[in-house]
């Protein structure tokens, strides 16, 4: 994987940068030294890593915008960074970078509850947001498994799903309104706590932008009234490809669950041993499917999953009894990503597929992980076909991870040749970077060039992720 060559010229600048950084926000906001700056060197990509020329983590909106006229100033590429949990590396620096933090800006600035809005700052984790509601009934709906860690700033940057968008939708789905600094350090307000607001929709240009167009320091969030209640069913069976086609008979059917969550044998068993939340170990591959509402409401809905999932004759279906038994079947997917782990180092993918192409691109991609010799175990959001294969390699040995790279972007060129696309929430990155020209054409990748060029005519934001650097050679640098 490449990365541009650094800026000596910017290089150079870095102790009149850092100089000025300070005076302007405080010498505990700037972190220079080499040793503190290796914290920032990469994200949850570890493969890849490298020092940033210097990290300034402001406090205030205010703040971001002077940092940001600094390194515009003296022509210092600036790579926005939420909490750091990008799989895609959408936040690894550059040498000759500035990283701009946004974990200072943590705080919730206004709660609407008649009209069913909060306003925070980016910086905010995304369970913490729901975590300031919930005790007035209400909740915030995307809900990617690294919530407890992830930023509202990344979310939005990589318009973050969860587990329960198949109802609820993914971010996109649920921003109203952010307070952004452009990358000449001007500030503007998109959007707001208002359904339409009048003229181009710029706020859906912004959300999975991927810190390309501005850094996002405040967002207007939609918030809803929690359900009455809600009810989980575990299903087992003999295939990965028998799980995938249940699962778009049920989309078929028109029920809509508020999630649908697949996981493969290797996955079941390893997050078995990490959680021990009571799942079957002789089926080959799982679905935990939860409805929502009142009891008749979950009844009626769980009557009608279970009458299109038996046509597929299950292995195991389970209901959950309790709220007790409803908490460790969530508590095992979500910690299935943590439990992988015991099988090796992995890559995480994040192809996108169309509901009923599921059990056919599950077969090819256990055909390509058989052609590489490498283990994939999959876990995903099979509701809206949101896929995450995870491919298991040994980082220690040479050629590996190579191979590894080669199984993930033929896995994902799967995923677009059945209609999908790279990516549903992780975002591009520079993992999906050289993949960019398999799902579009050169033309099309000048038009979405062109909209950067609108927001940021020097290329200093992020400037090296997205596009093919091959590219976007000529814009880069100015």
């Amino acid at each position: 994987m490449d990365m541009p060559v650094p800026s000596r010229k910017v290089l150079d600048q870095k102790p009149a940068l850092v100089a000025r950084l300070a005076a302007a926000l405080g010498e505990e906001a700037v972190i220079h030294a080499p040793e503190e700056l290796r914290a920032y060197e990469c994200d949850a990509l570890t493969a890849y890593r490298c020092p940033p020329l210097a990290v300034v983590l402001p406090r205030t909106t205010e703040e971001v915008a002077e940092a940001v006229r600094i390194c515009a100033g003296m022509g210092v590429p600036i790579v926005p960074r939420g909490a750091g949990t990008s799989l895609a590396g959408g936040s690894l620096p550059t040498a000759d970078s500035v990283i701009l933090g946004v974990a200072r800006l943590n705080r919730v600035i206004e709660v609407d509850y008649p009209n069913r809005f909060i306003r925070v700052q980016t910086g905010m984790t995304n369970l913490s947001v729901t975590g300031a509601v919930q005790g007035e009934g209400f909740f915030y709906a995307p809900d990617p498994s690294s919530q407890l860690a992830c930023a509202i700033a990344g979310n939005i940057a990589m318009n973050s799903g969860g587990a329960h968008c198949l109802k609820y939708g993914v971010t996109t789905n649920n921003l109203m309104g952010v307070r952004m600094v452009t990358a000449e350090g001007e500030i503007v307000a998109i959007g707001g706590a208002h359904l339409d607001p009048a003229g181009y929709d710029l706020l859906g240009v912004i959300c999975g932008s991927e810190g390309q167009l501005g850094i996002v320091t405040e967002a207007t969030l939609r918030i809803l009234a929690s359900p009455e209640g809600a009810r989980p069913v575990l299903m087992g069976f003999d295939s990965s490809e028998t799980a995938g086609a249940c699962v778009a008979d049920i989309i078929k059917a028109g029920v809509i669950p508020v999630a649908i969550e697949f996981m493969d044998r290797a996955c079941i068993h390893a997050t078995e041993d990490h959680a021990k939340a009571g799942y079957p170990l002789d089926v080959e591959a799982l679905l935990i499917v939860e409805v929502e509402g009142s009891d008749p409401e979950i009844e009626e809905q769980l009557a009608r999953i279970k009458e299109v999932a038996g046509r597929h004759h299950p292995m195991v279906m389970r209901e959950s009894t309790s709220e007790a038994e409803s908490k460790a079947i969530w508590l095992g997917r979500k910690s299935a990503f943590g439990a992988m782990g015991q099988l090796g180092d992995y890559i995480c993918l994040d192809g996108t597929v169309p509901v009923s192409e599921l059990s056919r691109v599950l077969k090819g991609t256990a055909d390509l992980a058989a052609r590489y010799g490498l283990q994939v175990a999959n876990v995903f959001h099979a509701g809206d076909g949101n896929m995450h294969p995870l491919i298991i390699f040994n980082a220690n040995q040479p050629g590996e991870l190579e191979k590894a790279e080669a199984l993930g972007a033929d896995i994902l060129k799967l995923c677009v040749d059945a209609g999908g696309c790279l990516t549903g929430e992780h975002g591009v990155g520079v993992e999906k970077r050289d993949l960019m020209l398999h799902q579009y054409s050169r033309a099309d990748l000048e038009q979405q060039m062109g909209v950067k060029d609108v927001f940021d005519p020097r290329w200093l934001l992020n400037p090296a992720k997205v596009f093919p650097l091959a590219v976007s050679e000529g814009r880069r640098g100015g």
